[in-house]
């Protein structure tokens, strides 16, 4: 995908990207597009007016209304918002996944324990650093989160912070069942009132499709399977990039070939053949959406350990709904063959095996914490 630059609009980067081979153009994101066009103009323009404000004019210009995103899984809101954040020639603006960002709101809260309201001063201190807060995957699930939103994100409009953010569900479908939902309701209105709310329901899934075009599962392992995971991973983190880097799990760093938004790469010797248990897997799995493993090997006599590490990390992906494409020196149904485990082989090679169908790649990834971070 091409990626986006600060000296072009949206609408200009999408309709590039769109030109390139392989890129399926939506009738929805077109529409998308054309609205985010519409408040990067204005954006733009309020950067302008805001200098010539400081300089000689009396009236501050009003600040542009942010945008909500929503659509099922696999629509690319992510893609877009993240295409529309590159655009975006700001140094005031900060991208972060929303549970991320609400652990940094309680953290600066305790923190900020002396203050009046301690709320205020964490909303004081966002404002000084973000004109643009670009937060993805807006899903309420803490009633902790859902007690303080209301007063929160009425305090960011009211300071002059342009929101845009992501979601699988509308504003009224936020924390649905909720404990004390009703207190909730106050943040929804102020949401559908403050933003303009753009919906890509319906239509198809191109994450899904992605992923269901080639096997996800190669062998033998080398550097024409690297190649492909490379491919895909570069297709998967459109518009969000990807480099080299460490994640953070608990206490630990773990490298990592590639890291971009909800996507992550290793090598089989770094993640299985350390001393990471299942917490660090969780940790993982929690953040993010797809993993990419390469080179597993055979599990043969003397590979105990890394056998044992192999099936836990088979299990909480699988326990999490995890996206997984491998390279393997053998075929995959063979990798336990001669190993040192009794019972595990024929279980694990069954979730490998559904972890490859349609069925599974459709199911939404469980996310519960952010847990983890990039380094």
């Amino acid at each position: 995908m091409t990626p986006a630059s600060h000296e072009i609009s949206p609408r200009v980067w999408y309709q590039t990207t769109a030109a390139e081979a392989g890129f399926v153009c939506d009738a929805q994101q077109l529409e998308a597009v054309g609205q985010l066009d519409a408040l990067w103009q204005k954006l733009v323009d309020f950067k302008r007016k805001r200098n010539q404000f400081l300089g000689h004019s009396l009236l501050s210009p009003e600040v542009p209304k942010g945008v909500y995103i929503c659509g099922g899984v696999g629509r690319g809101k992510t893609f877009l918002m993240d295409g529309f954040y590159e655009c975006l020639p700001y140094r005031r603006k900060r991208r972060v996944h929303f549970h991320q960002f609400m652990a940094e709101v309680h953290q600066a809260m305790k923190r900020l324990a002396h203050a009046g309201d301690p709320l205020l001063a964490a909303a004081d201190e966002i404002e000084q650093a973000t004109r643009l807060l670009c937060l993805d995957e807006f899903h309420v699930e803490d009633i902790a989160d859902a007690m303080i939103l209301g007063r929160l994100l009425k305090a960011l409009f009211e300071r002059g912070v342009v929101l845009l953010t992501t979601s699988n569900q509308a504003p009224d479908g936020l924390y649905p069942n909720g404990l004390q939902r009703g207190n909730f309701l106050p943040a929804i209105a102020l949401l559908e009132r403050e933003l303009e709310v753009l919906h890509l329901d319906g239509g198809k899934d191109y994450r899904t499709a992605q992923m269901v075009r080639e096997p996800l599962f190669v062998h033998p392992s080398g550097s024409e399977a690297d190649e492909r995971l490379h491919i895909l991973f570069k297709r998967l983190a459109a518009g969000s990039g990807g480099e080299p880097g460490r994640v953070q799990a608990g206490q630990r760093g773990i490298p990592a070939r590639m890291v971009a938004h909800e996507i992550a790469w290793f090598d089989f010797h770094e993640l299985c053949g350390g001393h990471y248990d299942q917490e660090d897997y969780l940790a993982i799995a929690q953040c993010y959406a797809m993993v990419l493993l390469s080179g597993i090997p055979a599990m043969q006599e003397g590979r105990g350990a890394e056998a044992r590490r192999f099936t836990w990390l088979v299990d909480v992906l699988y326990d999490n709904r995890v996206k997984l494409a491998a390279s393997f020196e053998v075929a995959p149904e063979n990798v336990f063959s001669g190993g040192e485990l009794e019972d595990e082989p024929s279980r694990i090679a069954s979730r490998l095996a559904e972890m490859q169908s349609r069925k599974y790649l459709e199911l939404p990834h469980r996310r519960r914490s952010a847990a983890i971070r990039e380094m």
